[in-house]
C-alpha cells in the first residue's frame, strides 16, 4: 500500500513530522470521544504538540520544510517540554499559593523559555504582528506598572489565565474538531459540491460568475473559517471566470475577498473566534449562531445586490452554458455530502455541545462519502490520513495564535489595563455612544491588521468590550461588534490580507482592488452599528418586531449597495448617488421618522428614474 506519509522521497524527519501531525489529530478526536482530561493536561499537550510541530515543519523564514535544522529540532523539543511543565507538576501547581509563594529558579527559567519560544513559533506561523503586540503588552506591564516581573511571569505560565487560558482551551476543544471536520469534508469532495451548487443556484442570473463566488465562498468560508484559505481555494475557479465574463480584475478579486471574509460570520460553523465568543458570553455556540444569522444574511444580501448592480451597469450576463450544471444533477451526484453539515446542526439543535456536534460530523464524513459511487473514490486510507494531516497543520496556526493572545490577555488582566483603557474610551467619547463605537471600530481594525481573526477578537474583548458595555450596549451586541471589525481588518487597507491573496489570482492593482473591496464590504462596516442601536437584529424580542426590523435593515443595505455601485433601476446621477446613500444611513437608527426619511430618499430616486428609464434599465 502506497501511503503519502510514507513516501520514501520525503526525508525521514519529514515523515516523522507527518506521523506526529496525524497523531495530534487522532489524539484530539480520542479526547473528544472519551472526555477531556484535567484542563492543564488538555491545554498543555495541545500547546506542546503545536510548538513541537511548528519548529519541525516551519523554518526561520516561515517556509514549510521537510528537513528541519538541528537547532529547530532542539527548539521544538525544549518548547514541547516547557509547555508540558505545568501538566507534569500538577500537585506542585495546585498546592502553591498564587502570587504569594515565590517562583523557583526552575519555574523562572522554564517560564521565560516557553514565552520566548512561543513568540518565535507564532512569528514563523503568522508573521511578526501578533508577537510584537504581545511584546508591547509585556513591556507595558514591566515598565509602566508596579506589577513585579515574577507576578507577570506567574500569570502567563502558572495559571489558567495566560498562555493556558480560555483562548487555548477553546482551541484545544472546539476549534481543532471543526478544523478537522473542514479538512475531511474538503478531501471528500465537498468543495466541488459547493461550487456546482452555487453555479446551479445563481449561474443563470445577471453577473452569475460573481454571484457564484458569493455563494461558494460563503458556504466554504463557514466551514473553513479562514478568509485567506477560502480565497485561495474557491478563487482559483471564480476569479478567472469573473474576468472572462467581463468583470474588471480589481472587482473580481474584491468580490472573492469580501465573500470569503464574510464566511467567518455565516452560521452554521462560522469562524474559529465564534467559539471563543460562546465561551466568553457563557452561552452555547448555537446561541451565538442565532445572534449572528441575521447580520450575516444582511452582509451577503448587500454583497449580492452590489454584484447585481455592477453587472447590470456593465451589461454582464450569466455563466456560460458549458459551465452551468443542472441543480438536479448536482443533488443526485453530490447532494448527500450536505449530510455531515446537517448532522452537526441537528446535534446542536438537540442541545448537545459544539465539540460533540463536531465529533459527530467528523465521524459521519467518511460513511456519507461512501454512500454513492460518485464520491466513493474519495474514501481511501491515504485520503483520510492526508485530511487528518492537513487538518492538524491548520490547527498549528490557531493554537499558536490563541496561546500568544493569552499572553496579551494575561497582561491586561494582571495590570488592570483593560479597566484603564475602558475608562479612556469612555472619557475620549465623552459618554457619547456613537463616538465610542467609532473609536472602537478604528481601534478594532488597527488591532486586527495583520493578525488572524481569533487573536484580534480576543485582544479587543479585553480592551474594548468593557467600555461598550459600560455605555449601555448589550454584551452580545458588544462582542459581535468587535468580532465584525476583527474580521473586516482582512479587507481593510493597508494590511488587507484577503485582498492581497485575491490579488495574487486577479493580477489587479492593489489600490484599485482595495477600494473595490471597501465598497463591496461597506455593509459590514454599517451592520454592527445597526445591531448595537437595534438589538432586535440579533433575533431578540417579539417575532413580528424582528421581521419588521430585519426587512428595514435589508432595504437599507440594498440602498447602500446601489449608491456605491451607482446603479438602482438604472445608472445613477451624482445627486441620486448622494440621496440614496443618505437614505441608506437613515435605516441605521431605529426611529420611524428617520426610517420614513430613508423611504422618501429611495422613493425620490425611483420616481426620477422611472420617468427617464421606465422599463429598459431593468
Amino acid at each position: 500500500m502506497n501511503l503519502t506519509i510514507l513516501d520514501r522521497s520525503i526525508p525521514l524527519l519529514g515523515r516523522i513530522a507527518r506521523l506526529i501531525l496525524i497523531g495530534m489529530a487522532l489524539w484530539h478526536l480520542y479526547v473528544a470521544f472519551v472526555g477531556p482530561p484535567n484542563p492543564y493536561i488538555m491545554r498543555g499537550v495541545h500547546v506542546a504538540l503545536a510548538l513541537l510541530l511548528i519548529f519541525l515543519t516551519v523554518d526561520f523564514r516561515g517556509r514549510l520544510v521537510e528537513r528541519p535544522r538541528w537547532y529547530d529540532i532542539g527548539f521544538g523539543v525544549v518548547a514541547c517540554l516547557a509547555a508540558l511543565y505545568p501538566s507534569l507538576n500538577l500537585d506542585y501547581i495546585f498546592q502553591r499559593f498564587l502570587y504569594v509563594d515565590p517562583l523557583t529558579p526552575r519555574d523562572t527559567v522554564v517560564g521565560i523559555t516557553l514565552v520566548v519560544l512561543l513568540l518565535e513559533a507564532t512569528r514563523r506561523m503568522l508573521g511578526p504582528m501578533l508577537p510584537i503586540t504581545a511584546i508591547c503588552f509585556m513591556a507595558y506591564g514591566l515598565l509602566f506598572t508596579s506589577t513585579l516581573p515574577s507576578v507577570i511571569l506567574e500569570q502567563l505560565f502558572m495559571t489558567p489565565e495566560g498562555i493556558f487560558g480560555i483562548p487555548t482551551s477553546v482551541s484545544a476543544t472546539y476549534m481543532v474538531l471543526f478544523i478537522l471536520f473542514g479538512s475531511l469534508v474538503e478531501r471528500m469532495g465537498v468543495g466541488q459540491l459547493f461550487m456546482d451548487f452555487a453555479v446551479a443556484l445563481t449561474g443563470k442570473q445577471a453577473g452569475g460568475p460573481a454571484k457564484v463566488a458569493c455563494v461558494t465562498s460563503g458556504m466554504f468560508g463557514s466551514v473553513s473559517g479562514s478568509a485567506v484559505a477560502n480565497v485561495m481555494t474557491t478563487g482559483t475557479f471564480s476569479i478567472p471566470l469573473m474576468k472572462r465574463m467581463g468583470f474588471k480584475p480589481a472587482f473580481s478579486g474584491a468580490v472573492e475577498a469580501v465573500a470569503s471574509t464574510g464566511g467567518q460570520i455565516m452560521p452554521p460553523v462560522m469562524g474559529a473566534a465564534a467559539f471563543v465568543m460562546a465561551e466568553y458570553l457563557g452561552v452555547s455556540y448555537l446561541q451565538v449562531a442565532k445572534y449572528a444569522i441575521a447580520p450575516a444574511v444582511l452582509f451577503y444580501v448587500a454583497l449580492f445586490a452590489a454584484v447585481h448592480f455592477e453587472a447590470k451597469r456593465n451589461g454582464i450576463g450569466s455563466v456560460p452554458k458549458e459551465d452551468q450544471v443542472p441543480m438536479g444533477q448536482v443533488l443526485r451526484e453530490r447532494g448527500h455530502l450536505f449530510l455531515p453539515l446537517a448532522i452537526i446542526i441537528g446535534v446542536l439543535l438537540n442541545g448537545y455541545s459544539a465539540p460533540y456536534a463536531a465529533l459527530c460530523g467528523v465521524l459521519s464524513v467518511v460513511p456519507v462519502a461512501a454512500m454513492r459511487k460518485t464520491t466513493r473514490h474519495y474514501v481511501t486510507l491515504d485520503n483520510v490520513l492526508v485530511a487528518l494531516e492537513n487538518g492538524a497543520r491548520n490547527v498549528l496556526s490557531i493554537a499558536a495564535a490563541c496561546a500568544c493572545a493569552g499572553i496579551v490577555v494575561g497582561v491586561i488582566d494582571i495590570t488592570g489595563l483593560g479597566l484603564s483603557f475602558s475608562n479612556f474610551v469612555i472619557s475620549a467619547a465623552q459618554d457619547k455612544l456613537l463616538f465610542a463605537l467609532l473609536l472602537s471600530m478604528v481601534a478594532g481594525i488597527i488591532l486586527g491588521m495583520g493578525m488572524p481573526t481569533t487573536p484580534a477578537y480576543i485582544v479587543q474583548v479585553a480592551l474594548l468590550v468593557p467600555a461598550l458595555v459600560k455605555l449601555g450596549v448589550q454584551a452580545e451586541a458588544a462582542h459581535l461588534f468587535v468580532f465584525y471589525f476583527a474580521i473586516l481588518s482582512a479587507i481593510t487597507p493597508p494590511v488587507a490580507m484577503a485582498v492581497y491573496a485575491a490579488n495574487s489570482l486577479s493580477q489587479a492593482k492593489i489600490i484599485e482592488a482595495s477600494i473595490a473591496a471597501i465598497k463591496l464590504g461597506a455593509t459590514g462596516f454599517i451592520v454592527p452599528f445597526m445591531f448595537v442601536y437595534e438589538p432586535t437584529i440579533l433575533m431578540q424580542g417579539e417575532w413580528f418586531r424582528i421581521v419588521i426590523v430585519i426587512a428595514q435593515a435589508t432595504l437599507g443595505v440594498v440602498l447602500l449597495a446601489a449608491s456605491l455601485q451607482r446603479y438602482f433601476f438604472g445608472k445613477l446621477e451624482r445627486w441620486q448617488v448622494g440621496v440614496l446613500f443618505v437614505g441608506a444611513l437613515c435605516f441605521i437608527y431605529p426611529d420611524w421618522r428617520v426610517t420614513l426619511c430613508g423611504l422618501a430618499c429611495a422613493g425620490l430616486v425611483w420616481f426620477r428614474q422611472s420617468l427617464r428609464q421606465p422599463r429598459s434599465a431593468t
